[in-house]
């Protein structure tokens, strides 16, 4: 049995630029893992707590030298001796140890910091790349090369992680499941790069936002989708066939005083107007996923528009359901949604992340792993979402370097996976 001997948290930079934590684990045996933890722009209220430094002499306040602190003064002391194969009590360890609701004693980040660390050194030690240990240790899924979880491409990027111009803070080209994922990557990219001559065409401005899709100048969210309509059917690709339409709305981010308001439409919405606009979209454009279309505590929309539509799409929970298991289950029994979006760092264990995808998989819910928009150069998403059977993977654009390290990832894993089972 091999015994966790060193834990080590430095400062390091995401994506953005901005300080986020690393830690570092090593066994006995001398395995070793490394984990980084990625932040959100647009958070959900109930997210657990991302614990800042608050200092302006240092990254304008950004740093995370107190997180550090967390895992090099407290958490070391406790995870040093222990077998790292043992996820669930070494994360209940890490509960107690913070004894908060929301991880805001010794910060969620550091709190996942060590925990993913921990589960990576787990399958290091058990000889296993990370899907299979996820896997065998979970019981979740079987994967196969044919059956890797479907990306879902953020080809342009509004909201705050836009250029501020658009209201919807993603649009998505989400290829047919049918095809193996890589002829889905082959065909993201593709796409990607056709919509950049578009733009460029058009002389509308193509600059990248923070998840690597485009952040054009235009007027309104339906000018976004057709913007992606147009590219589609300029390609060899079929639209609703061969590719899909979706949509990441985050509504709380434009709702005020219980409306919201968008630049389609003059005047501000009720949530009643908001969801029929919507379906009128949902109904032109068939998309096949909308997320987070109302407010996060908005939950009498969410049940109306789930019960109106959600046998015709994915009606995803990001902000409404912050990978928490009790807001999970309030929204099961009222019907809120029927996809759930899952990011570890919004609850801060690997065992309360997995709890929730075994949640909704009990109750036939489909289930997207997802990156953040601040993230880290690290592949581990990648295999987590094979290992726990996830649907679809949401990891940004076929572009930028801390997206496509995790598309090239299951590219490998659909070649080992096949290189097992040769046809």
């Amino acid at each position: 049995m091999s015994k966790i001997k060193s834990v080590y948290a430095r400062e390091i930079l995401d994506s953005r630029g901005n300080p986020t934590i690393e830690t570092t684990i090593w066994s006995d045996s001398n395995h070793g893992a490394v984990a980084s933890v990625p932040s959100g722009a647009s958070t959900g209220r109930l997210e657990a707590f991302e614990l800042r430094d608050g200092d302006p002499n240092r990254f304008d306040g950004m740093g995370v030298l107190k997180a550090c602190a967390s895992v090099n003064q407290i958490v070391s002391k406790y995870l040093i001796g222990l077998d790292p194969l043992k996820q669930n009590e070494i994360d209940q360890i890490l509960i107690n140890l913070d004894g908060t609701a929301n991880k805001s004693k010794l910060g969620a980040n550091a709190i996942l910091s060590a925990s993913q660390a921990c589960f990576e050194l787990g399958a290091a030690c058990a000889q296993m790349p990370t899907f299979e240990y996820t896997t065998q240790k979970y019981g979740l899924a079987t994967p196969s090369a044919l059956h890797l979880p479907t990306p879902i491409f953020n080809m342009v990027n509004g909201g705050k992680h836009g250029a501020g111009n658009l209201d919807f803070q993603e649009y998505h080209c989400i290829p047919s499941s049918r095809k193996k994922f890589s002829d889905a990557l082959e065909m993201g990219s593709e796409l990607y790069h056709l919509l950049k001559k578009i733009l460029t065409e058009k002389k509308a401005i193509h600059s990248v936002g923070d998840e690597g899709g485009f952040a054009p100048n235009l007027f309104s969210n339906t000018d976004a989708i057709e913007l992606l309509v147009e590219t589609i059917e300029s390609s060899k690709y079929k639209l609703n066939e061969d590719v899909y339409l979706g949509l990441d709305v985050a509504a709380s981010s434009f709702y005020d005083g219980g409306k919201y308001k968008i630049s389609d439409v003059k005047e501000s919405m009720s949530g009643t107007q908001m969801g029929d606009f919507l379906i009128d979209l949902v109904r032109k454009y068939s998309l096949l996923s909308v997320e987070d279309p109302f407010d996060q505590d908005a939950w009498t929309d969410w049940e109306n528009f789930t019960n109106n539509i959600g046998k015709q799409l994915m009606v995803v929970g990001d902000d409404l359901l912050v990978t928490n298991r009790t807001r999970l289950e309030e929204s099961i029994k009222r019907n809120a949604c029927n996809t759930v979006l899952v990011k570890p760092n919004q609850i801060g264990t690997i065992s309360e992340t997995v709890s929730v995808v075994k949640l909704a998989r009990k109750n036939d819910m489909s289930i997207i792993v997802s990156h953040r928009s601040g993230d880290t150069d690290e592949d581990f998403l990648a295999d987590f979402a094979v290992g726990v059977g996830a649907d679809f993977v949401k990891f940004g654009a076929p572009g930028r370097g801390e997206r496509v390290t995790k598309y090239n990832r299951l590219l490998f894993i659909q070649e080992y996976l096949e290189s097992l089972n040769p046809q």
